[in-house]
């Protein structure tokens, strides 16, 4: 029996596969709304039968925007659209999530193919805001949040989780890594502030954890809360794998259900010794040292590389990303692979080989 395609509980809600397909940004929003592109995406690798698809990321305020292509939740108007994602998720038997964040310092900028650099005002580029004025390397130096700036971000975190709520999304994933706002808040390499939010490991966490927080409390509590985190900078003096067990160990009694394991992000040229699976680590860690369920996301590619993650306890579930982009049918494909039987829409059946085990 294959443990990749045993289904996992998180608290009422049970995914029918250890298969994720993590939040990766389309940058293809209008004004923060849906467009077709998204609908045809997502609906595509719903079909293909991933058990969790977690929407990118969708910015709590325009302004946390990454580009002018990011999706948002800060609008009533911008839940019908996601909410007909959640359909096409459903309709496929997957369950949806969503990623909610503010991209901080890392904000106006070019959407993804477009150059990297901070957009002008006659690009309709905005201000970007960070805990400390400290520019990303090569982008405008952000404003430092004062009390009043950093007043507005639980609240938004909050009302886009109660907006995800009504699109009916299942779960919703708080973003705390790749050297976006929550991040710049943990590491110390972009958190230089002298008040409660800055210098000691306990002031670091301190808006981090209260968004999470405020965020558990508003969402229903049959349903999952996921945190993204980066477990290391890759840098000396900066976020690392110890601070994060810590961190991760009080989410544990905020009610986060799993952490969603990534690294990197907050600063360019970190030496990352990146190859097949090379977070699964700071994944391993995490759910040994703190008993929290968790993902592994990172070069995983191939069907016996993730069923082995899962069923060797390294991971509770395996987030597969440029794979998915690049075959919206890997899960199917890896069902089939390790011997599995598979639920391919009847629509399909007549292009498999004969023999390929499937489900009614």
């Amino acid at each position: 029996m294959s443990s990749l395609f045993s289904p996992l509980q998180l608290r009422d809600l049970q995914l029918p596969n250890r298969i994720g397909m993590p939040p990766m940004c389309q940058y293809s929003a209008i004004d923060g709304r849906v467009t077709d592109w998204h609908l045809q995406h997502y609906g595509s690798r719903a079909v293909g039968g991933a058990g969790l698809v977690i929407v990118e990321a969708t910015a709590v305020l325009p302004e946390g925007r990454i580009s002018h292509g990011d999706l948002g939740l800060w609008d009533d108007t911008q839940i019908e659209g996601l909410a007909r994602i959640v359909r096409l998720i459903e309709a496929q038997g997957g369950v949806p999530a969503i990623q909610l964040a503010h991209a901080g310092r890392k904000a106006s900028v070019g959407r993804g193919w477009e150059a990297q650099k901070t957009l002008t005002a006659a690009e309709g580029g905005w201000t970007t805001v960070a805990p400390s004025a400290i520019a990303f390397d090569g982008y405008a130096p952000p404003q430092a949040l004062d009390a009043n700036g950093i007043g507005q971000v639980l609240p938004a975190f909050v009302a886009a989780a109660r907006r995800a709520l009504q699109a009916g999304f299942k779960a919703v994933e708080i973003h705390a890594a790749h050297g976006y706002l929550l991040h710049q808040f943990l590491s110390p390499l972009s958190n230089l502030r002298t008040d409660e939010y800055g210098g000691s490991f306990a002031n670091r966490i301190r808006l981090p954890r209260a968004v999470i927080a405020a965020v558990r409390e508003a969402w229903p509590q049959h349903l999952p809360l996921l945190v993204r985190l980066s477990a290391t900078d890759w840098v000396d003096g900066g976020w690392d794998a110890e601070q994060t067990i810590d961190l991760c160990r009080l989410l544990k009694t905020d009610g986060v259900d799993l952490i969603d394991v990534s690294t990197g992000g907050l600063v360019p040229g970190a030496k990352i010794p990146a190859g097949p699976g090379f977070q699964v680590p700071f994944a391993t860690r995490i759910r040994t040292e703190t008993g929290l369920p968790v993902a592994a996301v990172g070069l995983i590619t191939d069907a016996a590389q993730a069923e082995a993650i899962v069923a060797g306890g390294e991971a509770d579930l395996v987030l597969v990303g440029r794979e998915i982009l690049r075959n919206p049918h890997w899960p199917l494909q890896a069902a089939q692979a390790l011997g599995v039987t598979a639920a391919w829409p009847a629509q399909y059946l007549r292009a498999l080989p004969p023999g390929t085990p499937l489900r009614a």
